[in-house]
Formats: C-alpha cells, sequence, structure tokens
C-alpha cells in the first residue's frame, strides 16, 4: 500500500510541474494579443483600438490620430452645426399702439407731486372701505387696554366673581400621578354650579391644594352651563332616561309638593338646577362625576310644550288631543 500511494503521489507532482508553465505562457500570450485602449487628443473620449490591430498596435494607433487630427481640422475650417440656427427676429416696441383714452379722460397728477395727507385723513380714507376703527371701548364699558386678566386660582374670596350662581362640592378626592422619580400628589373637585332658575353646570378641577382644586372646578362648571326645561310646578316636561360612561340616570316628573326625590349627584344638580318636584334614581354606576354628567344629559333630551307645538304647526290647545 505505501508503494502505490508513493507512486500516484509523485505522478500528481509530474504532471503539476508541466501544467503550471504552460498555462502561465499561455495567459501572458492572451494579455499581449487583447486590445489596447486610449485617449484621443482630438475628442477626449476614451476609444477601443480597431479589431485587425497588430500585436504591437504602432500602426493603427498612427492611423487613428491621423484621422482625430483631419476632423479637427474640418471642425475648425467650417464651424459648428449648431452655431449655423437661425435665431428668432426682435420684435420692436414701436409696432404696438395703446388704446385712445375716453372722452373727458384727464391725466391724474404723478405720486410725488400729490400734497402730503395727513393722519387724519389716512384714518377717514380706511374707515370709509373697511368701517370705523375700533375705539378699545367694548360693548360692556370696560376698556380693553386696562383689563387685567387675573388666574381664578390667585383669587381671593372676596375677588372671585359674584353672580347668582352658587356652589356646592359633590366630592374631592386625593389622586396621585406614577412619575419616573416616584408619585405625585393632587386633588381632584366636583362642584356642581347653578342658579336655582334652571342653569346648571357640572365643573371639574385639578391642583395640589384642595381649595385650588375646587377654585378651578367652579371655574369650569360656570364655562359648561345648560338651560333645564321646566313647567311652572318646577318640575319636568317628561320623563327622560341618560347614559354616561357605566352610569344610567332615570329622571320622572313629579306632582307639587312631592319634593326632590333623588340620591347623591342626581339630586344635587337638581336643587342646583332650581328642580323642586322630581324623581331621580340612578341605575347603574355610583360614580358621582359619571352620574353627575348623566344627570345633566337627560335634561338636555327634554323639550317643552311650546317647543313641540311649534315644530308641528299646532297650538298649544289641540297638542294634548
Amino acid at each position: 500500500m505505501a508503494a502505490t500511494a508513493t507512486a500516484m503521489a509523485m505522478a500528481t507532482t509530474s504532471t503539476a510541474a508541466h501544467v503550471v508553465p504552460a498555462l502561465f505562457s499561455f495567459l501572458q500570450q492572451r494579455l499581449r494579443l487583447c486590445p489596447k485602449a486610449r485617449i484621443s487628443t482630438s475628442r477626449r473620449l476614451l476609444l477601443p483600438v480597431s479589431k485587425f490591430s497588430t500585436r504591437d498596435g504602432s500602426a493603427s494607433y498612427q492611423e487613428e490620430d491621423e484621422e482625430g487630427e483631419a476632423e479637427d481640422s474640418a471642425e475648425a475650417a467650417f464651424g459648428d452645426e449648431d452655431d449655423e440656427k437661425p435665431q428668432p427676429e426682435a420684435v420692436s416696441s414701436t409696432e404696438f399702439q395703446f388704446a385712445a383714452p375716453p372722452e373727458g379722460y384727464i391725466e391724474p397728477a404723478p405720486f410725488d407731486e400729490l400734497p402730503p395727507e395727513s393722519p387724519e385723513d389716512v384714518a377717514a380714507a380706511y374707515e370709509s372701505l373697511y368701517g370705523p376703527a375700533f375705539s378699545g371701548e367694548s360693548l360692556m364699558g370696560n376698556n380693553v387696554f386696562e383689563v387685567k386678566v387675573v388666574d381664578p386660582v390667585d383669587m381671593d374670596r372676596e375677588q372671585r366673581p359674584n353672580d347668582e350662581f352658587s356652589e356646592r362640592v359633590v366630592q374631592v378626592s386625593r389622586v396621585t400621578k406614577v412619575v419616573k422619580g416616584g408619585r405625585q400628589l393632587s386633588y381632584r373637585a366636583l362642584v356642581v354650579v347653578g342658579d336655582m332658575k334652571g342653569h346648571v353646570g357640572v365643573g371639574v378641577g385639578k391642583a395640589k391644594e384642595v381649595s385650588e382644586a375646587i377654585t378651578k372646578a367652579a371655574m369650569n362648571g360656570r364655562r359648561n352651563l345648560v338651560t333645564v326645561p321646566l313647567t311652572k310646578y318646577c318640575t319636568f316636561p317628561h320623563r327622560a332616561e341618560a347614559n354616561y360612561g357605566a352610569a344610567k340616570v332615570m329622571l320622572r316628573p313629579a306632582c307639587p309638593g312631592s319634593g326632590v326625590t333623588a340620591g347623591g349627584a342626581v339630586r344635587v344638580v337638581l336643587e342646583m338646577a332650581g328642580v323642586e318636584n322630581a324623581l331621580g334614581k340612578q341605575l347603574r354606576s355610583k360614580n358621582p362625576l359619571n352620574n353627575a354628567r348623566a344627570t345633566v344629559k337627560a335634561t338636555q333630551m327634554m323639550r317643552q310644550f311650546s317647543d313641540v307645538a311649534a315644530e308641528r304647526g299646532l297650538p298649544m290647545e289641540e297638542l294634548w288631543k
């Protein structure tokens, strides 16, 4: 076995010794016969050598140089063909004639020769075009340039708006906000604002202090006022039900002397609206905020008898027939 392996190794070595020099000589011959490229002096382009060049390529290069010089001389003698394109003729301005002015036309004076205008003349011209300018006095009699806007949180009890609306706190809860550094403690207040005459609003406010939260909630309730339809007996014209979130509220009218039969936030909203005889019930969730807003939503679904009669085109006497 050892003799056989030795014989095979010697045969492989002798074969490689003959093949490798032949391969290198073949590559050198192909590279010598490969066409070369050069840069033409006339066009400055990379031009390949013709296919029928000799091994050294000297004869073909000389012929191409002579052709390039001939082309350059021809271009210099006759010029470029693009320069011989016809150019459009210029149109003279004397051929255009303006229309004749109408009879009685008086040419205005130049702008620089007009007399200077006073500020009163300029203001009068603008008012004639756009109407009178704003004087700073509003319809309420307050000077807009002197009114100072104050944050309601910074107001004292004496400085808060003195209007017909009264406030009643329904709930004050402590809430926390989880942040990167820990928890931020604050308070949320639910306040119902009303004038006992059919206007009521529900407001929510958050602050670091309880008093500031109540003040914010009262201002928010004044911004969200609604009108509750009432009859002459201070009750609802008809029954209504409304949902807000998971809360559901049912409202029913009641005869005089019944009073307000309701609980929680529903009772507070009805009393602040001026309802004296009504029935209210919280059917689902006991959340004060959702029940208060559901009560306001239910009152907005009610309609007065006069509005229904006007829509139907009937007098009030025929509405009950």
